[in-house]
């Protein structure tokens, strides 16, 4: 059994920790966190695992990988301290506050030829599943505009998340990752040619040291394909949620949307003309595929994966996004 160490357990942290032990596969040799309570719960997940103070004791156990949910600005020094160690990593996204961070993250993979994930957890949907299976297989013909969108309308706990020099942004760093990511990986990740945005902080223009907590931004890329993004902290969109991911074809169309404002309970359908057909009614327990797909992978032995490069493009994007506000 393969033995992990998880650095941060707080509530994502031993959520995906849990649905990695539940595969079998691995076994939590080593738990740290800042917070003594949360250490306390981990406990309860895995009660032989050491609890280390630092990603110092913990690759030092000679670990096979090392899962990352520490906050966001720590992710590609103890990614990167990991590999180098010769752990596979799983990270929480993002995986770097910049691309130039990611990129030195996956070269490290690279030259380690180590695992690298990234918990972008919404490919693992079944109904972005389903879109991208008819997106790739032509069913939507020639797709020239996405809409994407993911408003939370309470906004992050925790004050690191409203320091940019820890965090590496807001909403755009929080929410928005999801959606370009989703968008570029369904697409087949063509390159970005043009990035157009507006960031907000308390509904006036992005200026300072502030993070924004809502932000429009169009994504033009190869081929002409047309991304229209918007996500926020804290709108008051008279519902918890509005989570949406919608592309257009010449074809035909198909989307994503959350049910009643929920955070987990997602539909999918595909369009053409005024008709509708429901491609999935929604899941159960996909926010920890990202990271049982990452066990299973490591467990058969693979190594660093090419595809992690994509990650760098998805930061990359982000970068256009916050291009004159940083």
């Amino acid at each position: 059994m393969l033995k992990i160490g998880f650095l941060g357990t707080g509530w994502i942290g031993r959520h995906r920790m849990a649905a990695m032990l539940a595969t079998g596969l691995v076994e939590a040799a080593a738990v740290a966190d800042p917070s003594a309570d949360m250490v306390g719960e981990a406990i309860v997940l895995a009660p032989k695992a050491a609890v280390v103070a630092s990603i110092d004791e913990m690759i030092a156990m000679d670990l096979d990988g090392v899962v990352i949910a520490s906050p966001s600005a720590l992710h590609a020094e103890q990614s990167i301290m990991a590999l180098k160690a010769g752990a596979a990593v799983f990270c929480q996204k993002p995986l770097g506050r910049s691309a130039a961070e990611a990129a030195a993250v996956v070269d490290a993979a690279r030259a380690a030829d180590r695992l690298l994930g990234v918990d972008l957890s919404y490919r693992f949907t079944d109904g972005v599943a389903k879109i991208a299976e008819v997106v790739r297989g032509g069913g939507l013909g020639r797709v020239h505009a996405v809409d994407l969108i993911f408003h939370n309308a309470y906004g992050p706990d925790k004050p690191w998340f409203y320091d940019r020099a820890q965090s590496g942004g807001g909403c755009v760093m929080d929410l928005g990752v999801h959606l370009v990511d989703l968008a570029l990986w369904v697409l087949g990740f063509p390159a970005v040619e043009r990035v157009e945005s507006h960031l907000y902080a308390g509904g006036v223009p992005l200026s300072g040291d502030a993070v924004e907590d809502f932000a429009v931004a169009t994504l033009t890329l190869a081929g002409g394909t047309v991304v229209r993004l918007a996500c926020s902290w804290r709108l008051h969109a008279g519902r918890d949620a509005v989570i949406e991911a919608s592309f257009y074809g010449s074809e035909g169309g198909a989307g994503f949307r959350n049910v009643d404002g929920s955070f987990y309970d997602f539909v999918a359908d595909r369009w053409r003309g005024t008709a509708a057909e429901r491609l999935s009614a929604g899941d159960a327990d996909w926010g920890g595929r990202a990271g049982v797909d990452w066990c299973r992978r490591l467990a058969a032995g693979e190594r660093f994966a090419e595809e992690a490069a994509r990650l760098v493009d998805v930061s990359a994007a982000l970068d256009g996004i916050y291009e004159g506000f940083r």
